[in-house]
């Protein structure tokens, strides 16, 4: 018989936090693109780094090792989980076997149970997968938890499929350049949910 996603699944596979009951589902790209190949095609074109957008131009004058994007949301997802202490997972956490439920139903339930859900989207992210999965999540839920979700994209990244979510469903759009100000955009978002349940413009879940 097929795991049934609940909020009372979720909650029970995620470590204790100040507000358990808060769940903050956070989707992303998993793996970064290959830096060491844009930086050999570069030298090889003599491509002048100054035309390069602002993270890559950064890494190429730097040649820093870059983490994979999941390192990201795991720092995000820490961040989070402290302050202001909702319970932020990745679906990585919840571990429901794909051959059970795929990937995009998962998706889906798990927004269907937070009280909040995030789309960030790095700049050298691989974000084809993270599109599709959105994509299923706006098809089914946008007009009912369309208040609760928000794409959080880096300054230096377009998106065909956030500007047509956007102009479809009117949805939350907000960027960053810095790993603080995201933290920080997605605190402030969580904190709006938050007040809002407690004043009632939104359904508290239990």
């Amino acid at each position: 018989m097929p795991v049934e996603i609940t909020r009372d699944l979720i909650a029970d596979r995620l470590g204790s936090v100040t507000y358990d009951r808060f769940l903050f589902y956070l989707m992303g790209p998993y793996k970064s693109f290959n830096l060491n190949y844009v930086l050999d095609e570069a030298e090889r074109s003599e491509i002048d780094i100054m035309d390069l957008p602002g993270p890559l131009r950064r890494l190429f004058q730097n040649k820093e090792t870059i983490d994979d994007a999941q390192a990201l949301l795991r720092r995000v997802q820490g961040a989070l989980r402290t302050d202001p202490g909702v319970n932020a997972f990745l679906a990585l956490d919840v571990d429901v076997d794909t051959d059970e439920v795929d990937a995009a139903t998962q998706s889906i339930e798990f927004t269907r149970c937070s009280n909040a859900t995030a789309f960030v989207l790095p700049f050298l992210g691989h974000n084809f997968g993270v599109g599709e999965e959105a994509g299923s999540v706006l098809e089914a839920l946008a007009e009912t938890h369309g208040e609760r979700l928000v794409f959080v994209h880096e300054k230096d990244v377009t998106s065909a499929m956030i500007r047509a979510a956007n102009a479809r469903w009117d949805l939350r759009i907000e960027t960053y350049e810095t790993e603080d100000e995201l933290i920080d955009t997605l605190r402030r978002f969580a904190g709006g949910i938050m007040h809002r349940e407690r004043r009632g413009s939104l359904d508290r879940f239990e």
